[in-house]
């Protein structure tokens, strides 16, 4: 390992559980120093465990507010010094199968809180580090789904935010050249993971039929997510599309 990759820094948020602690344990294995960031420490420590000899810092962060936010990039700072990836993983798919007629406005603004709001509280976060140390910039990656893409039956508010997630990767990979900040996006489908267990078993697919759905392993996610990470800050994997080969995405199904 080269000591230039053992110098880098990424958080990761929604680190505890499925994605995120996938990538954050790829980022760990292979030099990389790892805020752990989620809403209980518990199972962040479970992940860091995973990379028993890792670089990483667990710290309890709820991204839906503001002040943790900032608490968690002071962490980072005074922990490791810099900042070189922000991966905006933390997220919630909200009430499954609730017709939107009847979706509560708490159910709503949990979902916007945590996907949309907390994105942004994270970026906003990392990006004036980013901007102001020494030397200057870094990447932000945002876990978008193919839901910024297309919608599964009830789920509204998930797809909503992650279509402003693509509104908010775009601008910020421009707002971002001036200071050196790369921001790109990665859109998955159907990895293999706590959240899609259902799918194996049956999902509900827009012509109402519930039909089962393949997954993949969440490793090559992670992989991909690393690849996106590595490349310097003069190339930029603006938007990547990672998903079960078979899962009804493509065409008609």
């Amino acid at each position: 390992m080269d000591a230039s990759r053992k110098m880098k820094v990424a958080v990761v948020t929604g680190a505890g559980s499925g994605i995120g602690r996938a990538v954050a344990a790829e980022l760990l294995r292979t030099g990389w120093s790892v805020a752990l960031a989620g809403r209980r420490t518990e199972p962040l420590e479970e992940t860091a465990a995973l990379v028993p000899d890792g670089a990483c810092l667990v710290v309890r962060t709820d991204v839906s507010q503001p002040d943790e936010v900032t608490a968690l990039f002071t962490a980072v700072r005074d922990r490791f010094g810099r900042l070189d990836l922000l991966f905006n993983n933390a997220g919630t798919f909200g009430p499954g199968g609730v017709p939107f007629e009847e979706l509560p406005y708490d159910a709503w603004r949990h979902v916007v809180d945590t996907n949309l709001n907390g994105a942004f509280l994270c970026a906003q976060a990392a990006f004036r580090q980013m901007k102001e140390q020494d030397p200057r910039g870094g990447r932000i990656i945002n876990n978008g789904s193919v839901s910024a893409h297309t919608p599964r039956p009830h789920s509204a508010p998930y797809t909503a935010t992650k279509h402003a997630l693509t509104g908010l990767t775009k601008a910020l990979s421009l707002d971002g050249r001036a200071y050196g900040i790369a921001v790109g996006q990665i859109d998955i489908g159907n990895a293999a993971t706590g959240m899609t267990a259902g799918m194996r078993t049956g999902a509900l697919q827009a012509n109402g039929e519930i039909a089962p759905e393949p997954v993949m392993d969440v490793a090559d996610v992670a992989r991909t997510v690393r690849h996106m990470a590595e490349l310097p800050l003069e190339a930029n994997v603006q938007f990547a599309t990672v998903l079960a080969t078979g899962m009804p995405y493509v065409g008609r199904g």
